[in-house]
């Protein structure tokens, strides 16, 4: 499952919502997708969504996601780095009236140059090819950073052949 956060801000993130919800109508990400559109005024037609979720659920959609999808707010993206996930964040934008300056995009490249724990998509074009590479591109993060979703998934793939395991006795 992929989750995708705008955060809280009154701006609209219509650019973020809509190139997910093409990417779900035309394949390009073949997995349940949820997104919280905030106050985006583009309403999903291939994914999940809700305007807001409660924090509880938030926290929820973040464990249970293998690819998790914020805003450059820090908040948004904190969250997932304190369970061990590297988020995709795509900085809003001046430009195309996200907020009311680009101070996400000079954050989130600080985070990134300075941190190397998060995988900053800009240029919302380039969002599917970072959803695609998503395991190569953490492979390539340094070890101490990509161990905990290492560990995530070979935990999640054990379980699984459990499940089968049991049910075939």
């Amino acid at each position: 499952m992929i989750f995708v956060t705008v955060g809280t801000h009154e701006q609209p993130f219509n650019r973020l919502v809509k190139e997910i919800d093409r990417l779900a109508e035309t394949g390009e990400i073949n997995e349940k997708v949820i997104i919280q559109t905030g106050y985006s005024t583009y309403e999903p037609k291939y994914c999940e969504w809700k305007a807001l979720f409660s924090y509880k659920d938030m926290v929820r959609n973040v464990a249970e996601a293998g690819i998790v999808i914020t805003h450059g707010g820090p908040s948004s993206y904190i969250m997932p780095l304190q369970i061990g996930k590297i988020p995709i964040v795509v900085p809003r934008m001046k430009q195309y009236g996200e907020h009311v300056n680009d101070h996400q995009v000079e954050f989130a490249r600080t985070v990134a140059e300075r941190q190397g724990n998060i995988i900053v998509v800009e240029d919302i074009k380039e969002i599917g090819k970072a959803i695609l590479n998503f395991d190569s591109i953490i492979k390539e993060m340094p070890a101490f950073l990509a161990s905990n979703n290492a560990k995530f998934n070979e935990k999640l793939e054990r379980e699984v052949d459990d499940i089968f395991k049991r049910g075939k006795k």
